[in-house]
């Protein structure tokens, strides 16, 4: 499955972003490629940096990186829900009313990197075991209509996002 073959009608126009940021890429290899430059950059990440924060009331290095896991366990429940055909409109949720209660000063850098992996891991799983009926299916999110491949888009998209941010404001 390809980006090319995605209508923007299967999700909201404030993922678009996210999703075009990618180029034409196949699903899968996209999570599994970017499974692998985020650890490499986690990889790199001194143990120190995790507390930092680039400007006052913004989320430390943890609290961004424990975001990007939430986001991820969020949108793959949904991509799971709609994939089994469940009609349930399901909600949205406030990334910042996560961010205080994610116990990111007390993580180590390790152990980030190894719940990173089981997530991204288990995406992979999920969207390599669905076929082309189960990828097509839509569903209702945050009140739009919103497919499956589409979600596995958005979770490629929203990391590669943060990469950007993550380079640019706290590893620079």
């Amino acid at each position: 499955m390809l980006l090319s073959e995605l209508p923007s009608s299967e999700y909201n126009p404030f993922y678009h972003t996210y999703i075009m940021a990618l180029g034409n890429v196949g699903l899968v290899e996209e999570l599994t490629s970017g499974r692998d430059v985020f650890l490499s950059l986690l990889e790199e990440i001194p143990e120190k940096k995790l507390d930092y924060a680039y400007a006052e009331g913004k989320w430390s290095l943890a609290e961004a990186l424990l975001h990007i896991l939430d986001t991820e366990r969020i949108f793959q429940y949904r991509a799971l829900r709609i994939a089994r055909n469940d009609k349930t409109e399901l909600p949205g949720f406030d990334q910042d009313e996560y961010v205080p209660h994610s116990n990111a000063a007390e993580r180590s850098a390790q152990d980030l990197i190894e719940e990173y992996a089981a997530v991204r891991n288990s995406t992979i799983a999920l969207f390599k075991s669905l076929d082309e009926t189960a990828l097509k299916r839509v569903g209702v999110v945050s009140g739009s209509k919103m497919s499956v491949r589409a979600i596995g888009f958005i979770i490629s998209g929203h990391q590669s996002h943060h990469v950007g941010i993550l380079r640019k404001r706290y590893l620079n």
